[in-house]
């Protein structure tokens, strides 16, 4: 099937929608309930902003003193939104998300009300729905990758996934890679993840109920200064091989919800592959 011709309108999805003076906590909790990596701000149908996990992450980082309990989804409002109508081609879409390093697309109705939302996740799909022709996993990889060991501080792996603007952090151990941290490790709670998965249930409650932990608290990035990579990075990461087919990769992210994969050849490391790397094949 040539994709090029393929209208965007086969693709468009609902999105899950907040208003602009929805708390930022609430936000979070609407993302984690729903599983999906971001929500569209919405005043009267009309779409007026986006906030995903990357979004949050950044603006706790930014926070400082700010109590995390007074910021608003008001507060995420972009410059500009990229939006397009149901008449336009999946190819534009392809287009548009590589010129402008975006993951997603609104589409909008005559009135300029939210229609919905193509995502890299709704484009990437057109691989092993169309059955549109594939390339090896080879040739659409990134070479050059940004690592962290096991032993680095978790600190260290949260400024290179911003100093760099990615989204995951490869861990790797004698050319191998052991896990992954992408920034939904870093969207903090009143209780860190990493302590509620990971601590003995004594910590949990101790942190839990210590005496004058206040909701700014969670501003503060100290509590971050004991952990390591190994401490929350998803061990044993899904991985994918070189000369496998591209349409492997899709597959194995649509299968497990992720959206890049560690690229290995005889079990070592040579790449990365992402949803934004497929995207820009479809945009060519």
């Amino acid at each position: 099937m040539d994709f090029k011709n393929l209208k965007i309108s086969e693709l468009i999805t609902l999105p899950i929608t907040v208003g602009p003076n929805t708390s930022l906590l609430k936000t979070r909790e609407i993302l984690l309930k729903n599983k999906v990596k971001r929500v569209v701000i919405v005043e009267k149908k009309i779409p007026i902003g986006v906030i995903t996990e990357k979004d949050i992450a950044k603006k706790i980082y930014e926070l400082g003193t700010v109590p995390i309990k007074s910021v608003k989804a008001k507060n995420f409002i972009q410059k500009r939104l990229y939006t397009l109508t149901r008449d336009n081609s999946v190819q534009e879409c392809a287009k548009m998300m590589k010129k402008h390093r975006i993951s997603l697309v609104i589409i909008l109705n005559k009135d300029k009300t939210l229609e919905g939302i193509v995502t890299e996740t709704d484009l990437v799909r057109v691989f092993i729905t169309k059955k549109v022709q594939s390339n090896k996993v080879s040739k659409l990889m990134q070479t050059k990758l940004i690592t962290a060991e096991p032993s680095d501080p978790v600190l260290l792996v949260e400024n290179l996934l911003l100093k760099y603007g990615i989204s995951r952090v490869i861990i790797k151990r004698n050319h191998k890679p052991v896990g992954i941290i992408t920034f939904r490790d870093f969207v903090p709670a009143k209780i860190p993840q990493w302590i509620a998965d990971s601590a003995d249930p004594k910590e949990v409650q101790d942190y839990k109920f210590k005496k004058g932990l206040a909701e700014s608290h969670a501003n503060q990035m100290s509590y971050l200064f004991p952990f390591h990579a190994t401490d929350i990075m998803s061990s044993n990461p899904i991985t994918v091989e070189a000369d496998e087919d591209v349409k492997k990769a899709v597959t194995l992210m649509m299968k497990h919800n992720i959206s890049g994969l560690p690229v290995v050849k005889n079990s070592r490391l040579v790449g990365i592959i992402t949803k934004s790397d497929i995207v820009r094949s479809l945009a060519e």
